[in-house]
């Protein structure tokens, strides 16, 4: 074999600590449904290759004095350019950033939706406020390494400035927070956390899985060839840089323990591989930013690091091993999990924080659930239990549930006015109940041999239209109508513009989605 021919070979994990595989298996992945029958087009942008992805942002970018002024907006703004989607239907959707006297405006992004026919149909706007300050010169507040930009987060624009605080959070995750500042003032605008974990805890189980791997000298690496260039480091219990890429002798890796580290490994890239291929597949996406270029794995961080993290500024997934330092957090969902993270911040780029927040946690267990469903694993079958693999209460119950999520003892159920107030794995919530009314519906049943029993707020009665049309709606909603500052009443009328785009007004779909909505109380 040639070096750098890329290779399938079976890696040995095993769902019973005991057990040791050596067995290799040569061949492809299980083949999988290119996309659900679900009655209609799906959203699958006609820009997924990148060259063309690159092609149409572009020619938005050139165009965007134009749809700057069609818009009205003021002489001072201009638009940036960040992604364009074209789907089935035509229509394009094109998503902006905002400048003002050539400084960023944070919360003033927005999407225009033009038909085939080069008509602007519509526009959603992060802000409606009008993008103006008295001054950009003003005598400011003195805030180390911040850059100055437009707040347009509240209800009135102002000069301020943005900061990033670096540091460690009380688990040992890595903190880098986020905090806006009014530049006149000094008071706090917005400060939020931009590590974005999944909250949870241990094992790695997902039986015998096909890894993807590149043949390096006299050896085999953990280099995806197949999925963007994919890799797979050990930090070696380091908390930054990439570490080592993991490695192998016999393209056989890991004995399916926490005793070989290379099992770890195993579980990190067989998550990445199959989010990569569930993104492809069903969503019609290439990759995280839709630009075919991979993100990478770091397994073994820290020492005793209960907990797993996504983070932009290396555009990675990492993976701590547990309190025992042998039960890495490398479950399946938790790999879609925090690779949605990725998702979400290249499309709607929801901010950490309040509703939106806990949408954008929602966001990653809806997609980290569908991961699970969409590999069908035997040893890991797919469910609506977050987390429920790595045991993170000791006593084998799942981190969340999305059936009914104050199972958990801490998650709402149904929305509030106060529920942007809290954790955002708890305000996360109201968004999963209403993915799993939708998907499955109201009351008992029993799915892959779980037990569930979903309640309404109102105890209506909520019909399920299946799982598959489900995640159609909630990406394109994601993708398309979503904006970094969407709360619950926002994304009602997103998913409602993305079923009655992929099913029509009068679709049974669109009204699963009131009737959905509803049952959460989000009205």
């Amino acid at each position: 074999m040639t070096p750098h021919m890329n290779t399938r070979r079976a890696a040995a994990l095993a769902a019973v600590a005991a057990m040791v595989v050596v067995g290799v298996q040569s061949g492809t992945a299980n083949a999988r449904t290119a996309a659900p029958d679900n009655g209609s087009s799906a959203s699958s942008p006609a820009f997924s290759a990148a060259a063309a992805r690159t092609t149409a942002i572009k020619s938005a970018q050139t165009d965007a004095s134009s749809t700057a002024a069609t818009l009205k907006l003021g002489g001072k703004e201009k638009l940036i350019a960040r992604d364009v989607i074209k789907d089935a239907k035509g229509t394009v959707h094109t998503r902006y950033e905002r400048t003002y006297a050539g400084l960023p405006v944070i919360g003033g992004d927005l999407v225009t939706h033009t038909a085939s026919n080069g008509k602007l149909k519509s526009v959603t706007k992060a802000t409606n406020a009008k993008i103006s300050v008295p001054s950009t010169t003003a005598k400011i507040k003195t805030v180390a390494g911040a850059r100055k930009v437009i707040w347009a987060g509240g209800s009135k624009p102002v000069l301020a400035l943005e900061s990033t605080k670096t540091g460690v959070q009380k688990d040992g995750t890595p903190s880098r927070k986020r905090v806006i500042t009014d530049a006149t003032t000094g008071k706090v605008l917005q400060s939020y956390e931009e590590i974005e974990t999944a909250g949870v805890g241990n094992s790695q189980y997902s039986g015998k899985v096909d890894l993807s791997t590149t043949a390096s000298g006299s050896g085999f690496e953990l280099t995806d060839g197949d999925r963007g260039g994919h890799k797979t480091y050990d930090l070696n219990q380091g908390e930054s840089g990439t570490g080592d890429l993991v490695s192998d002798d016999d393209d056989t890796w890991g004995d399916g323990t926490g005793n070989d580290r290379q099992t770890a490994a195993v579980d990190a890239h067989y998550g990445a591989a199959e989010t990569w291929d569930f993104y492809k597949d069903v969503l019609g996406r290439d990759g995280i930013a839709g630009d075919g270029k991979a993100a990478y794995s770091r397994v073994h961080y820290g020492d005793a690091y209960v907990n797993a993290f996504w983070d932009d500024s290396c555009f990675c997934m990492t993976y701590g091993d547990g309190a025992d330092n042998k039960s890495a957090l490398t479950g399946l969902d938790v790999a879609g999990h925090e690779m949605s993270h990725g998702l979400t911040s290249s499309t709607a780029n929801l901010d950490y924080v309040g509703e939106s927040g806990g949408l954008n946690e929602a966001t990653s267990d809806i997609f980290g659930t569908s991961v699970e469903f969409y590999a069908d694993n035997a040893t890991d079958v797919g469910d609506y239990l977050i987390g429920e693999k790595i045991d993170i209460n000791g006593d084998g119950t799942p981190l969340r549930y999305m059936d009914q999520p104050s199972k958990d003892g801490g998650s709402a159920d149904y929305w509030d006015s106060s529920v942007g107030n809290e954790d955002v794995h708890y305000s996360s919530g109201v968004a999963n109940h209403f993915f799993y009314l939708l998907a499955e519906g109201s009351g008992a049943k029993t799915i892959n041999g779980v037990d569930y029993d979903s309640p309404t707020s109102d105890g209506s009665t909520v019909t399920g239209i299946g799982r598959d049309k489900a995640i159609q709606i909630w990406y394109k909603a994601l993708s398309e109508y979503m904006t970094s500052s969407t709360d619950y009443a926002a994304a009602r009328t997103a998913t409602e513009k993305a079923a009655t785009d992929l099913y029509g007004a009068d679709s049974a779909e669109l009204k699963s989605v009131d009737a959905a909505w509803t049952g959460v109380n989000v009205k």
